[in-house]
This record gives structure tokens, C-alpha cells and sequence, in this order.
């Protein structure tokens, strides 16, 4: 070995084991374990709220129109509904507009899901060393969170007109939980939905849908004052159950039954929509790649 060879040698050996000891071990993770699906999930929540929060669409759809819905129901039909029905509309208009921006924003989210496929970002993200169901459950984290903060604003919007928590902090917290729920149920069905209609057609879908169930529901006036015929449906649909419960919750009123509804209605979209939405997701992001 030459001289230069020599000094080269242990100088490589001393810079190696330098490099060595200040570079931590990491521990290789397995791309199916919960840790690592956890991990990725809170990844792609977190990717999706910075992507809503610079959308200025998505900022109106999420806060603005349900508060200036929910001010136009209050100056158009709020002393109406109340000298009607004896009780403050406000506690049944609040608790609606809060299911309809949850229904809404589902609609949105699905749509982006739609342009991820597009322009192949699901394709690449199915590529990468990414747990397979991270994008799905991080998509539904994101929702919740959405859904969570809209209810906020519209509960703050609607305490200037006169809602209030009359029965305690317990109650007031499981009010919120409702819409989020629902929100995430929601978003299951719209999500299975997407993967097998194009952006048209399930904007018309979820758009008849919401109408029908905004317009007829308890939360403008009780399901009593509905033609006799039509009372068992309106009494039973999703968001009449949700209304009841957090009116109920704020109000006061029945909480018990209305709350077991919901809560059915909740389990069922997702038991009847999780695997469609699952295989749908999967198939997306196959054929994006």
C-alpha cells in the first residue's frame, strides 16, 4: 500500500465512524403496522386542512354560508316558526344548519377526492411507502376536524340570536359530538358515492338529498304540524333524529330516544358504506397509478 493510500485509509475509517456516531439508528417500521397507519393517517388529515384552509371556496363553504343560512332562517321565518310552535326557533335552526354544512362539505371533499384521482396524486401516493388505508381514514380525521370547527362558528353565530347551553357543559359537549358523527357518516356514504359517479352526477344526488332532508325535517317546526301520513318519516329521517337530540341537549326535551336514532342511523351509513368506500378508495388510487 502506497503512502498516500495509507493516510487516505484511516481517515475514511475516522470520518466513517464520526458520521456513525452522530447519525441516530433508526428502526425500520413495517408499512401495514398500526403505529405507522397512525402515523400516516395524522399525515394526510394534516395535508388536507392546509389544502381546505388556502382554498378561499372551501372557507365560504365551511363558515360563511352556514352563518349567513343561518341569519337568513332567523330574520326571515324566526318569529314565525316561534309564535307557531310556542318554542324559540333558533333551537331547531341551529342544530339544522349544522347537519346541512356537514352534508355540504362532504360534497366538497368528494369532489377533491375526484381531482386527486385526476391529476394522479392518489396514484402516487398508493406508490409510495404509505400504509394503504392512511388516505381514507386521514380523509374522514380531516372531516371530523372540518365538521368540528363549523359547528363551533355556527354555534357562535347563533348565540348572539339567543341559543344557549341550558342544560350544563356535559350536555353542551355531547351536543358537538352529534354533528361530527353525523359528519363523518356522512362523508363515508358521499365517499363511496364518488368512486362510482362522475363529479356531476353526485353533486345532483347529494344536492336532492340535502334538500329534501333540510326542508323536511323538526327542525323549522315539530313533527306534528306535518300532514298525519307523513309524520312517521319526518320523525324518523337522520337529521329530525339529530335535531331532536341536540334540541333536546340545548332546549331541554327528550335526549334518550332521539339520541339511540342517531346514533343507529350513524352506525348504519357506516356498516352499509365503509366497504364500498374502501374498495372504491383502493380502486382509484389503483387506476390513478
Amino acid at each position: 500500500m502506497s503512502s498516500v493510500e495509507a493516510t487516505v485509509a484511516p481517515a475514511d475509517d475516522a470520518a466513517e465512524r464520526i458520521s456513525s456516531s452522530l447519525l441516530p439508528e433508526v428502526t425500520a417500521r413495517s408499512e401495514s403496522s398500526l403505529r405507522t397507519w397512525a402515523a400516516h393517517s395524522l399525515i394526510q388529515c394534516k395535508r388536507l386542512l392546509m389544502v381546505w384552509a388556502r382554498d378561499p371556496a372551501t372557507t365560504i363553504q365551511a363558515l360563511i354560508y352556514p352563518a349567513v343560512t343561518l341569519l337568513m332562517f332567523r330574520i326571515v321565518l324566526g318569529d314565525s316558526i316561534t309564535l307557531a310552535t310556542g318554542q324559540p326557533s333558533v333551537y331547531g335552526t341551529v342544530p339544522m344548519i349544522t347537519l346541512v354544512a356537514a352534508m355540504s362539505g362532504a360534497v366538497v371533499s368528494a369532489l377533491g377526492l375526484k381531482v386527486e384521482k385526476m391529476t394522479g396524486l392518489l396514484g402516487r401516493f398508493w406508490t409510495m411507502p404509505i400504509h394503504r388505508a392512511a388516505g381514507l381514514t386521514g380523509r374522514l380525521l380531516a372531516e371530523a376536524i372540518r365538521v368540528l370547527v363549523t359547528t363551533l362558528f355556527v354555534l357562535a353565530v347563533g348565540l348572539p340570536i339567543g341559543f344557549r347551553f341550558d342544560q350544563g357543559l356535559g350536555a353542551a359537549l355531547a351536543l358537538l359530538c352529534i354533528p361530527v358523527l353525523f359528519g363523518v357518516a356522512f362523508a363515508v356514504l358521499v365517499t363511496a358515492l364518488a368512486t362510482v359517479s362522475d363529479g356531476v352526477l353526485l353533486v345532483n344526488i347529494i344536492g336532492i338529498t340535502s334538500t329534501f332532508l333540510m326542508f323536511f325535517n323538526s327542525g323549522f317546526v315539530p313533527t306534528s304540524v306535518y300532514p298525519s301520513w307523513l309524520q312517521g318519516v319526518i320523525g324518523n329521517q337522520p337529521m329530525s333524529c339529530a335535531i331532536d337530540a341536540m334540541r333536546g341537549l340545548s332546549y331541554g326535551g327528550p335526549v334518550a330516544e332521539p339520541l339511540l336514532k342517531t346514533l343507529a342511523w350513524v352506525i348504519g351509513m357506516i356498516v352499509v358504506f365503509a366497504y364500498p368506500a374502501v374498495r372504491g378508495y383502493r380502486r382509484a388510487a389503483e387506476t390513478g397509478a
